[in-house]
């Protein structure tokens, strides 16, 4: 499976903004169009990317890397990720994410964070799968999980 993280363009967008996650978990995510939406707004931070397997797009993930961020913990984010519905328990999900996790160790990361909902099982079992571990901190409602790099 051979997994890589592209760039968005104006060609690529209504692929990107057509994916969708299922029913029960569209609770957990943005939109992609919205998520593209929060990137244009803080473009000096935000890092968009269509997740391509095989030439294919099967998801969209977005990252926030603040370096000016005074706190080390604070600076690196997985903002959004997900796989549409169709390409779900083929091992994609497990596959892009150790993508993103190389992208942020060849950038320089010391740690990635992120935050989901609690009730967000599949992803948490992804997540601490992969490495993440709980904070103990919450981000509003969601959870907040580190993977120390």
């Amino acid at each position: 499976m051979n997994v890589e993280l592209r760039g968005l363009s104006d060609e690529t967008l209504n692929e990107c903004f057509a994916l969708k996650v299922g029913e029960t978990q569209a609770q957990f995510i943005a939109s992609n169009a919205d998520s593209w939406e929060a990137a244009k707004e803080n473009e000096s931070v935000a890092r968009p990317f269509a997740i391509i397997c095989d030439e294919k797009m099967v998801g969209f993930t977005m990252f926030a890397f603040d370096e000016d961020n005074e706190d080390p913990n604070d600076r690196y984010w997985l903002w959004r990720f997900m796989i549409d519905e169709r390409f779900q328990g083929n091992g994609y999900g497990k596959a892009a994410l150790q993508e993103i996790i190389r992208y942020f160790k060849e950038h320089g990361a010391n740690n990635i964070r992120l935050s989901t909902k609690l009730t967000n099982t599949s992803a948490l079992v992804l997540y601490r799968n992969a490495g993440f571990r709980d904070t103990g901190e919450m981000n509003g409602e969601e959870l907040v999980l580190q993977l120390d790099l």
